[in-house]
Order: structure tokens, then C-alpha cells, then sequence
């Protein structure tokens, strides 16, 4: 039964929430059985971790059929849900354990659909990429719902407020990374979306895989991550009274980076030079300016800065897991540099090569897989938040955010919402193709400030 019209502020209006299951393709013969999926110890890393907030935003046409586009997205995503059935389900501990949990899916199972409307704010407004108001887009993505759920999805239609303005979607969609990596997700994602645009002949991707039995699991390293205080997901306070930010890097300003880092090592006579990506490039510039911006958070400047991230380990298990597996298969990246690196006396090019170095040697530590890898998680961890919380990432330029079109268009722009109450940075590929990263950073007013001055400062120190 729809849920009655709540006021919010006067601003958002939830007018219903549907329960949407997964679809069957030849009537009730077809339904989908019961099934668990146990979880491996790459998903219970993420036990305790927030969700994952995703957040896209679309210009609608002028004259566009809402009640149908809402309609059709709420039967696309039934469609999807066949083939990704685990995110209909929740997570539950194992029946007869008492430290081993599951992803359980029964008949009836369904995704909450929330349709509301919000005259707070248009589209242009919402997808700039100047600072504003992390409380605007906040609201915009929806809570999952109590009882071990996995999926929410949030459609918010964004009312005219003047006659020019257009009209927009804002489509908010939360996943319990327990559930899923970032991989999996952008592949349901991406599944819905051509399933949306089915008639036009679109070809929908490869299926998942659901086989758990590709990862060995350990329970040595699955009873630590399950443990709630040793996976205490990261925590940002103060989350409203921050800003959020879109910053650019272009593909010539990446270069302009990798070369100022291949310089410098030819210079110091580093042999072999650090591997600097476009994806290192971005991290260790936005790592140091982040650093620089709110250093006078941390008093202890003789002391090391840390930033973690993931990397998939899809082609690096033994044996190898495939392409499409559905699940985590996601290992840790620890990257730290002195703070005296960061400080306002070191050059710019000091600076970059420093953080650029350490993000390429915390990536090929990942990629060795040395003896004691996943064991060392856990103590590093807290040395990495023994002078405050780690620089973190959510994200990859390589999910394709910015290809998910219903029907409608691409995305005028995605955030990450979620990155506001951890910390983190975003990151996607740039808009239209131009072979850039684009980063969303959450920070307080003065620092978001000097977060711009340092890195102005420093893309033009490398030019």
C-alpha cells in the first residue's frame, strides 16, 4: 500500500513508496526460488561500513510524460532485479552460526521505491560543480530500509520553480557495500539501464555471476572482519555543515602531472621511476591538496599522513574470478608520506612526486599480493587512524557513471553523497568523454577554500 504524503521542509514531499520484486519472465513456473549467497571474507570486511549513496541527476525534455518515465523505471529495475535477485534480498546472519551471515533472497522479497518531489532547488543548480550545501543533494538518496535491506532507490522529481527552469530527475540509489563492490553495482546499474531502454534495441551487458565458490575463503580473515569493532566504518562528523565540490582534472593537466613525477625521479636519480597513472596522477594530487587544505586539523606535523583505497582483485586471485563475479572482490591500498611533505615550504613538485610515489607503491603492494597481505589489515588500520581518520576514495573512473542512460540522457551529473559522512573523495570519469577524472570532495567552508587555492596553485606550478 503507497505510504501517505510526509512534508519535509516544505521542500521534499515523499508521495509513495512502492515495493518492486524481481521480475518473472514466464509467469509464476518461472518465479525465482529461495537462495542464500554466503558472504566471503571480502564481503564481511564491509559489515560495518555505511552504504554507498549514489546520486544522478537528469535533465528531463520539455513536455516529458513523468508519470510514465517513473512507471517505466520502477518495471525496468523488476526486469533487472531477475538477474541481480541478491539485491532484492537482505542480509541475515546463517541459520544455526553465529559469526557467519548471508545474502537471502525468498519469493515476495522487493526493493523500496520511493517517488517524491522537491521544490527546493533545479537541476542546474544541484549539478554545478561550485561548492554548495551538502544538506541540498542529502535528501535526494534514500535511507535502506531496517531489517538487513541492501537496496533503496529514491526517485525525486525536481519541480519547476521559475517558467524557464527545466525540469529534472533526481534518481538516488543506496547499496549496502556488504551486498556488492563498486563493480557489481555500476554492473546493475548499468544492467537496469538497458533494460529501460530495451525497445530501442539496446544490448543489455553480460549477467552476473553469482557462484561464490571462485573465492577460497578464509575464515581466519573472515571472524576479524566480521568483528564490529575491528571494521568500524569511518565517520565524519559535522556532515550538513559541510560543502561539496566537483574539481576537473583535465587529460592534459594529468600529463602535465606524470611528467613533473618522471622528471623528478630522473632528477633523484630513482630508478625505476614511480608507475604514475592517470589514476595515481589524481589521487596524489588530490591527496596532497586535501592535506595542505585542512593541516591545521592535525597539530601533529612530524607525524605521517595516511590514504587508503581499494583495488579489484578480480584478475589477481587464485583461481581467477570472473569478470562479472557479482559480490566484493575488492583489496586494500595503503599509501603514507611524511606531513612534512605536505607542508606550505615544500615545492609543488617535491609535494606531487612524494604523495604520487607513495599511491603507486601502496598500488603495487595490492597488486604483489605478498605473504601477510590481508593480515596486516587490521593493525595498519589503526595505525593509519592514530593521528585522525585516513584521506579515503569511493568510486573509479572505469564504472562509466556517466553512460547510465533510461531513456532520458546521460547524466547531467553523479555524486556520491555518501562520501560527506566518511570523508572521502569521489571519483568518476569526466563528462563527455574528454579522457579527465573528475573528483568530488566534501569539506568544511575554510577548508573547501583553501582546498581550491592549493589546488589552483598547484596545476599551475606544473605547467
Amino acid at each position: 500500500m503507497a505510504a501517505p504524503p510526509r512534508d519535509h521542509g516544505g521542500r521534499l514531499r515523499v508521495l509513495r513508496t512502492e515495493h518492486v520484486t524481481p521480475s518473472s519472465t514466464g509467469g509464476d513456473a518461472d518465479a525465482l526460488s529461495e537462495r542464500a549467497l554466503p558472504l566471503t571474507y571480502l564481503d564481511a570486511k564491509w559489515l560495518h561500513f555505511k552504504p554507498v549513496e549514489r546520486l544522478f541527476l537528469y535533465r528531463l525534455a520539455p513536455g516529458a510524460a513523468v508519470h510514465g518515465i517513473l512507471s517505466h523505471l520502477a518495471d525496468s529495475l523488476s526486469r533487472a532485479l531477475r538477474a541481480f535477485y541478491p539485491l532484492a534480498g537482505r542480509i541475515r546472519l546463517a541459520p544455526g552460526k553465529t559469526d557467519r551471515y548471508e545474502l537471502f533472497y525468498q519469493p515476495g522479497d522487493a526493493v523500496a521505491f520511493t517517488v517524491a518531489e522537491h521544490d527546493g532547488a533545479g537541476v542546474d543548480e544541484l549539478a554545478m560543480d561550485d561548492p554548495r550545501e551538502v544538506a541540498k543533494i542529502a535528501r535526494l538518496v534514500p535511507a535502506l530500509p531496517d531489517g538487513g535491506a541492501v537496496l533503496a532507490v529514491q526517485a525525486t522529481v525536481l519541480l519547476l520553480r521559475r517558467p524557464a527552469a527545466p525540469r529534472g530527475l533526481a534518481l538516488g540509489v543506496t547499496v549496502h557495500h556488504a551486498a556488492c563492490d563498486g563493480a557489481s553495482s555500476t554492473h546493475f546499474l548499468h544492467t537496469w539501464a538497458a533494460a529501460a531502454c530495451a525497445a530501442a534495441g539496446n544490448v543489455p551487458p553480460e549477467p552476473p555471476v553469482m557462484d561464490r565458490s571462485c573465492i577460497v575463503d578464509r575464515k581466519d580473515i573472515h571472524d576479524l572482519f566480521a568483528a564490529p569493532r575491528a571494521q568500524k566504518g569511518f565517520d565524519s562528523p559535522g556532515t550538513m555543515n559541510r560543502l561539496v565540490a566537483t574539481y576537473v582534472l583535465s587529460s592534459s593537466q594529468l600529463q602535465s602531472i606524470k611528467d613533473a613525477v618522471a622528471g623528478e625521479a630522473a632528477r633523484r636519480g630513482v630508478v625505476p621511476p614511480p608507475r604514475c597513472t592517470s589514476i595515481v596522477a589524481t589521487y596524489g594530487v588530490m591527496w596532497l591538496c586535501h592535506l595542505r587544505a585542512t593541516q591545521g586539523n592535525n597539530n601533529n606535523d612530524d607525524g605521517r599522513a595516511y590514504f587508503l583505497f581499494v583495488t579489484d582483485h578480480r584478475r589477481r586471485m587464485e583461481p581467477r574470478v570472473p569478470r562479472r563475479y557479482f559480490g566484493n572482490c575488492v583489496g586494500p591500498c595503503y599509501a603514507s608520506m611524511p606531513r612534512k611533505a605536505t607542508a606550505a615550504t615544500a615545492t609543488v613538485t617535491d609535494g606531487v612526486f612524494t604523495a604520487c610515489s607513495a599511491v603507486a607503491a601502496a598500488v603495487d603492494e595490492a597488486a604483489h599480493g605478498e605473504t601477510g597481505y590481508w593480515e596486516r589489515y587490521p593493525e595498519r588500520i589503526v595505525e593509519a587512524r592514530r593521528d585522525g581518520e585516513p584521506f579515503s576514495v569511493a568510486g573509479s573512473p572505469r564504472f562509466r557513471v556517466y553512460d547510465v542512460d533510461f531513456g532520458f540522457g546521460t547524466p547531467e551529473k553523479v555524486e556520491i553523497v555518501s562520501v560527506a559522512k566518511t570523508g572521502a573523495m569521489s571519483v568518476a570519469e569526466s563528462r563527455g568523454g574528454s579522457g579527465g577524472i573528475e573528483v568530488g570532495i566534501t569539506l568544511p567552508p575554510d577548508d573547501m577554500g583553501r582546498f581550491r587555492k592549493y589546488l589552483a596553485d598547484v596545476i599551475a606550478g606544473l605547467i
